[in-house]
């Protein structure tokens, strides 16, 4: 087994991230390709159905999907962190209706100084990424629960992603949670808004030089 040298150098940087997070439903997906920025998917460092890691629901009503230990943390951050310091990452391909990885993708920026990290516990590297050096910004996208909801329904039938009784429950229980969710994901540190405020702040952080590589880049 080989250690790491410490002295080794490490890679400066060539990209910062937006972190874009908020409820499942909320329109993440859509506001990260409205900027026209690279898009790294954090919902695909989930855990596969069969991982004996994976937290349950009470009362034997399966794995809690929407809590953060269902998902790799250290993977994202370090596929994150490659991406911005080399420009590439290798990433996992995940299928929510099979709760498995299928396969696998090569992300890329293009030489592209800014991208999109989006998902729904996009919040919890907040502290991590600034810590690296790497946060352009953090977004939570807030709504109307019975909108996010509505939203989030019609998402998960038009994909197939969940049986209908076990999407309606959880619906009925994301909505009633949303207030608590966004309240979290402020907590770590992201600013929540609406879709229009959010574009805004993405494209501020476009157009903030980061110390390191004064250029800016444009949002779509």
């Amino acid at each position: 087994m080989t250690t790491a040298d410490p002295a080794a150098p490490v890679a400066v940087p060539t990209a910062r991230v937006v972190l874009l997070t908020g409820p499942s439903g909320s329109g993440k997906s859509t506001l990260a390709e409205r900027t026209g920025l690279p898009v790294l998917n954090l919902d695909d460092f989930y855990k596969a159905a069969d991982d004996p890691t994976l937290p349950q629901l009470p009362h034997g009503a399966g794995p809690d999907w929407d809590s953060p230990l269902s998902w790799h943390a250290d993977a994202a951050m370090a596929a994150l962190e490659t991406l911005a310091r080399t420009g590439t990452a290798r990433v996992p391909v995940y299928d929510i209706a099979s709760s498995s990885i299928t396969g696998d993708a090569v992300v890329g920026l293009g030489g592209v100084g800014l991208f999109v990290a989006e998902g729904i516990f996009a919040a919890e590297l907040v502290a991590r990424c600034e810590a690296a050096g790497l946060l352009g910004a953090a977004v939570c996208l807030r709504g109307r629960p019975v909108v996010t909801a509505w939203r989030r329904l019609r998402r998960d039938l038009r994909e197939g992603r969940k049986s209908v009784p076990y999407l309606l429950r959880r619906g009925w229980r994301l909505m009633r949670a949303e207030r608590g969710i966004v309240a979290r994901q402020t907590a770590l540190g992201a600013t929540a808004c609406d879709d229009g405020a959010a574009l805004a702040l993405i494209t501020r952080a476009a157009l903030t030089p980061s110390r390191r590589r004064p250029e800016a880049y444009a949002v779509r």
